[in-house]
């Protein structure tokens, strides 16, 4: 092992381990209410990595990290740099037949990984907005997915446009079994939750994103708080924590500021199965620059979920 690898991992160590002992934002009173709420049955969080951290590298490389990282599930998204290609090659390409989206899904099952969500790629306001969801609804589940994942912008028309797309959209995906989950791109959860319960489709539901509601709102909306106006309609998260010092940037979960504890503890008791994909697995200021550092940080974000869940659960 050379030095500079050496001292880079001390270094993410040291800062995994302050993120743990407490970064975090704290609304102690709105916690309060979560914690007066009766037990349910536990939930059954599903801890999966995404492929886009690995999106410098091939998918086939993205997935045998994934495993040796201890993953058992894993969602899919966006593009990769596969030998030969002079641009990122999608996942799954949105014209893809489902033959071919099942064809990875066996893939990954092979590999030990089970595939639990999937991007779009795509926006609900997009002119091929409804096409194109309805595609990824198919590919998914062909392959096996539960969940595909979109996101937007509802600023404008835009919010009358998403409502009447995801009503449309509501009954392909009961169809076909499959879950179309939206997460915040600039809008908080009260949004996106105002937008699902005027849909009222069980095919329609949240994917929460505390980083992104962190960083589009420059931490002026806590996403402890805000998670409140929405939780019973979360089926999913990007996981992705969110820090402003000593860089203003999107990092993986334990080295921010969000309480990952008091995140969680909002849906810690549904009795449901729940995905927790993780989307950004970096560490503040500190870039990987080989595969084996994304590994060490896909590894780290596992253990720190996996505790976080145990401590909720004990």
């Amino acid at each position: 092992m050379s030095a500079d690898i050496s001292i880079h991992r001390r270094a993410l160590l040291q800062v995994g381990f302050a993120g743990a002992c407490g970064l975090a934002i704290r609304r102690v009173g709105a916690q309060e209410k979560v914690a007066d709420k009766p037990r349910g049955q536990p939930t059954l969080f599903r801890i999966a990595c995404m492929t886009l951290p690995y999106s410098q590298y091939p998918l086939e490389r993205a997935l045998t990290g994934l495993k040796s990282a201890g993953y058992r599930h894993v969602a899919w998204g966006t593009t990769h740099k596969e030998t030969g290609e002079s641009r990122g090659v999608p996942v799954m390409a949105a014209d893809a037949p489902p033959a071919k989206a099942k064809e990875l899904g066996q893939r990954c099952r092979d590999l030990g990984l089970d595939p639990l969500m999937m991007f779009s790629g795509i926006y609900p306001e997009d002119p091929k907005g409804v096409e194109v969801l309805t595609r990824r609804i198919e590919q998914a589940a062909a392959a096996g997915i539960p969940q595909v994942l979109t996101f937007g912008h509802t600023s404008g028309d835009n919010r009358k446009l998403w409502v009447e797309r995801f009503k449309q959209l509501g009954p392909v995906a009961r169809d076909h079994e499959v879950l179309l989950v939206v997460k915040q791109h600039g809008e908080t959860g009260q949004v996106t939750g105002e937008i699902v319960r005027e849909v009222n489709d069980e095919g329609i539901k949240v994917n929460y994103d505390a980083g992104n509601v962190m960083d589009y709102t420059k931490g002026k909306v806590n996403p402890l708080d805000d998670i409140q106006t929405c939780a019973e309609l979360i089926r999913s998260f990007c996981i992705k924590d969110h820090r402003m010092f000593p860089v203003n940037q999107d990092c993986g979960p334990g080295l921010g500021e969000i309480d990952h504890y008091r995140l969680l503890a909002n849906v810690a008791f549904t009795g449901r199965q729940m995905p927790l994909c993780c989307e950004n697995i970096s560490a503040p200021a500190i870039r990987a620059t080989t595969r084996e550092e994304v590994d060490s940080l896909a590894r780290r974000a596992r253990e720190f979920l996996e505790t976080v869940i145990q401590g909720l659960h004990a």
